[in-house]
């Protein structure tokens, strides 16, 4: 909420203190060059080649020889004056000098079926389905850029063909996901003709599987990873997950250090278990950065964890959960009873302490709701699903999205088997 609607008595909002350091890059920050395209993406190449010496003014050779220098290079990329390439269909008729009947050639109906190729189409999707233009800036877009006027209604046909033609590539990426030994698990509100439903999220290292569905519960979270979940779950603490066992959850450290924050801001008899709390959150995350790095081990860390670590924390919460901090204290009760789920990324390989995972993959979703206030129909829920797993599963193993796109409509419009996406494993 802006704070021009916050009422009279809301609490002040916490002023972060200023950390000195200046906007930007920092120090020691890994530099991220102009990537090179190779030659087989280039267009066009223009050699510089000097024709005198600068000292002496001796004529050079055309050719290099084996001890010139690598050349230097520079690129530059542009668009040509229309993207798009219109072809006209035209069918003539002719009239026989015997008889006089005139004979027309009728323009093939396949071709008659859409009056946009494949990959236009599937561009179209892309801009609305994953760069979340709404359906009047594609319009204005294509107007402006490809320079092909389209109508709305157009628009909204092609995402149908779009929806239809990525159901084989989301229900391939939902076993992928499912079967997956680690998967990252989080959701948001949706909505649906102006009624609340829910975003589902599960990352997992090779496929980012969405499901848009009306409950926030158990049924929807085995939708979402299968009727008996297998491998690791990392998320928050929402009761719907105690659907996975202990051992095969990951609790998410953010999110208990948000907690830890809450006590301490609260004040009062909770204050100091907050602070003591937070004090070991530090700890474990710069014992994790060590990990992530590669200076220090996961058995290390593991040893870490049992040998001092996990003792100290359930001790601070098990004072905290006596406290005179009612909040505090039903807080630190509740994180007790998963207390095993606090641990698992010190023992299994590939677990993270954190659902960060889970909600970078939710955050161009929540942007798209909240410029577009959800879907208004039962089918366009599909779309939304269905093109934020192709293409956040395209992103993630490097391929080209917009690719994999025009093959999947193309084999639609053809009635072939959908491209497969998953391929490659």
């Amino acid at each position: 909420m802006p704070p021009s609607t916050n009422p009279p008595q809301a609490p002040k909002p916490v002023v972060k203190k200023a950390t000195g350091r200046k906007p930007g890059a920092q120090d020691g920050h890994q530099a991220h060059p102009r990537l090179r395209l190779p030659p087989e993406r280039l267009t066009h190449v223009i050699a510089l080649i000097p024709d005198r010496c600068e000292r002496c003014q001796t004529a050079l050779p055309r050719q290099p020889q084996p001890h010139d220098p690598e050349p230097t290079w520079h690129q530059v990329a542009e668009l040509p004056r229309r993207l798009a390439v219109v072809t006209e269909f035209q069918g003539h008729a002719r009239t026989c000098a015997c008889c006089g009947h005139v004979t027309c050639e009728s323009i093939p109906q396949e071709i008659r079926a859409d009056s946009q190729g494949p990959r236009l189409s599937a561009s179209l999707s892309y801009l609305s389905g994953s760069q979340h233009i709404s359906k009047r800036g594609v319009a204005e877009v294509v107007q402006t850029v490809f320079d092909v006027p389209i109508a709305l209604g157009t628009i909204c046909r092609l995402e149908q063909q779009m929806r239809a033609a990525l159901a084989p590539a989301h229900q391939e990426i939902a076993q992928e996901v499912r079967e997956a030994p680690v998967k990252n698990a989080d959701e948001t509100s949706w909505q649906e003709k102006g009624k609340r439903c829910w975003l589902w999220v599960a990352v997992a290292a090779t496929a980012v599987y969405f499901l848009l569905h009306g409950r926030r519960n158990t049924v929807a979270l085995q939708e979402l990873l299968g009727e008996r979940p297998q491998g690791v779950v990392v998320s928050d603490r929402l009761a719907t997950y105690g659907l996975v066992p202990l051992d095969q959850r990951q609790a998410c450290w953010a999110h208990l250090k948000r907690d830890f924050q809450a006590m301490v801001d609260r004040g009062g008899k909770g204050k100091k278990i907050g602070v003591e709390l937070l004090d070991l959150c530090k700890l474990l995350f710069d014992m994790w950065y060590k990990v992530r790095d590669g200076t220090r081990t996961r058995r290390w860390l593991h040893k870490q964890v049992e040998g001092w670590l996990h003792n100290d924390v359930r001790v601070a919460l098990e004072r905290g959960a006596v406290c005179g901090c009612a909040k505090t204290a039903g807080v630190c009760a509740e994180i007790l009873k998963i207390e095993a789920a606090l641990w698992t990324f010190a023992r299994v390989d590939g677990v993270e302490p954190t659902n960060n995972a889970a909600e970078r993959a939710l955050r161009p979703a929540v942007l798209w709701r909240k410029g577009s206030f959800g879907c208004q129909s039962e089918a366009g829920c599909r779309f939304v699903e269905r093109l934020l797993s192709v293409t956040a599963t395209l992103r993630l193993r490097g391929e080209s999205v917009l690719d994999y796109l025009t093959e999947a409509l193309q084999a639609h419009r053809h009635g072939l088997p959908a491209p497969k996406l998953l391929a490659s494993e």
